[in-house]
């Protein structure tokens, strides 16, 4: 068969056969266990709220195209501001939706260019985020119409109007979708994507789900037995993550791992929702971890950036069995620190000290701190080693605009100067603290500007006085694992290269030469 003729075959298939539409949705399966699929969510639609707030997002980080390559046009708002969304499970969900619409914006205005959709539809210029992201879910659905409950409150009235005007182009949709696949010679439409946004899409569908116990609350062998009771079974390794399962992390003993498919699950097991054990990144467990075999029983600790709050947190039931304080820098809003006492409240932490002030503005003589002993710099960085950025960027209170370079799979020059520029501010603040003997450097970014290139021109500079030692690079103390998992270069940083097991990382202890 020519591809012509293919092409027509494939056309008239769609528009005389729309409830097969499998074949045409953007997003591909990646699992082969049918096990796990059968326990994935059935995608039957979202509340009209998570679809408006969704297209709030899109708007304010959707990539904005030159007129010569611009299909379509959306509302310019400068002073767009995103409400606040306190429930964390709807946050991920606008999130993730906005993050999933970003991935395919070029193919969903194809899309609605390709079958009419604009200009026949009457949409306001204001609702053509809300188009978008409602097109996303729709064909992520398989153009299935949206369950919507009877009881349902807060009816948003543009909502249901673009809704009802995709049904009624169902078929032109999903054949221009077709097209858009046929035109790349493609399987499916995903295979149009960057390679770099399919390797991360293909591991962050096998990652698994890292959680650290807290042991303010309870214990390894406690958490154990509760989730045996609900009918988990215990595995030895994270290959073996399948269905109801479990197993420990082979770096930290207070880590435990689940399949990726659990998420919704787990987030609603009494045993998160009381904090008895609390979902992470696995390399944001490594940095505490890092620190705690550092420390004398009365050292205090300072924890340069407050976004990272369950590090913080982490950090301070590790050891909960000292006299050492927390000290956590940049809680400048009065609402960020009710945010922050409620959850330490919560986890059980009665150690940690916040201050106002932003790391780089405290004098390394501020007589707070004179009992500290080990700093822990966790800057905000690329986030370009891991594989579910938006669940790992809400978790750490970062910049969601880099949500944007992300869908994208790379980080621009620009962004990437701008950030390493903080990360080496901070670091060589850091390097200041005549009492300080270690620092713990900790990124989850791929990128050697934002690892090594920071670290290496502090080791062996000259400190001010005649009894402050320069800084150079020890090895982290932490258990190696199989040398394909994990790089560990001679000069002694600690790597984790990102997989289908764990996001990437990179760890950097410096201590005083002696």
């Amino acid at each position: 068969m020519s591809h012509a003729e293919y092409e027509t075959s494939s056309l008239s298939e769609v528009t005389s056969e729309t409830s097969n539409l499998d074949e045409l949705t953007i997003s591909r399966k990646t699992r082969a266990d049918e096990k796990d699929l059968a326990l994935h969510r059935e995608k039957t639609g979202y509340p009209d709220y998570v679809y408006k707030v969704s297209a709030d997002i899109f708007q304010s980080i959707h990539v904005e195209k030159p007129l010569s390559r611009r299909l379509v046009n959306y509302e310019k708002d400068p002073e767009m501001i995103i409400p606040e969304i306190k429930d964390e499970k709807f946050q991920r969900w606008v999130y993730e939706l906005a993050f999933s619409a970003l991935k395919y914006q070029d193919v969903l205005e194809e899309v609605l260019i390709n079958s009419c959709f604009y200009p026949t539809q009457q949409i306001s210029l204001d609702s053509t985020s809300l188009v978008v992201i409602m097109l996303y879910d729709y064909q992520d659905r398989k153009f299935q119409p949206r369950t919507i409950s009877e009881a349902e409150e807060n009816v948003i009235p543009v909502v249901r109007k673009v809704e009802k005007s995709l049904y009624s182009f169902k078929t032109k949709l999903a054949a221009a979708l077709a097209r858009c696949r046929i035109k790349n010679d493609a399987i499916s439409i995903d295979l149009i994507l960057p390679e770099s946004v399919r390797n991360q899409e293909r591991r962050a569908s096998f990652l698994p789900l890292y959680a650290w116990i807290n042991v303010l609350k309870t214990s390894l062998e406690e958490v154990t037995n509760l989730l045996e009771r609900e009918g988990f079974t215990k595995v030895k390794c994270p290959q073996q993550l399948e269905g109801l399962t479990f197993c420990e992390d082979r770096h930290c003993q207070d880590v435990v791992l689940f399949p990726t498919h659990l998420t919704a699950k787990l987030y609603e097991m009494e045993l998160v929702t009381s904090y008895k054990m609390v979902i992470q990144d696995k390399g944001r467990s490594l940095a505490p971890h890092s620190v705690k075999v550092l420390m004398n029983m009365d050292d205090d600790i300072v924890v340069t950036n407050a976004g990272s709050r369950l590090t913080v947190a982490h950090m301070s039931t590790l050891i909960s069995q000292s006299t050492s304080k927390v000290f956590v820098c940049g809680v400048k809003s009065e609402l960020q620190q009710l945010e922050l006492k409620s959850l330490f409240e919560k986890v059980g932490c009665k150690n940690i000290k916040l201050i106002p002030q932003k790391f780089t503005d405290i004098e390394p003589i501020d007589p707070r701190l004179q009992k500290v002993k080990v700093i822990l710099l966790v800057p905000q960085c690329s986030a370009s080693g891991v594989s579910n950025p938006v669940e790992f960027i809400l978790n750490e209170r970062g910049d969601t605009t880099l949500l944007q370079e992300l869908s994208q799979g790379k980080v621009s020059e620009e962004k990437l100067k701008q950030l390493a520029q903080k990360q080496a501010e901070e670091l060589m603040h850091a390097i200041k603290f005549p009492k300080v003997q270690a620092i713990v450097y900790s990124t989850c970014s791929i990128y050697p500007e934002e690892n090594e290139e920071i670290v290496k021109p502090v080791l062996g500079k000259k400190m001010e006085g005649p009894r402050v030692q320069p800084y150079r690079l020890s090895a982290p103390v932490i258990p190696l694992c199989c040398p394909s998992e994990i790089t560990c270069a001679s000069d002694k940083f600690f790597k984790i290269e990102p997989s289908e097991q764990v996001n990437g990382c990179f760890i950097a202890v410096l201590t005083r030469e002696v």
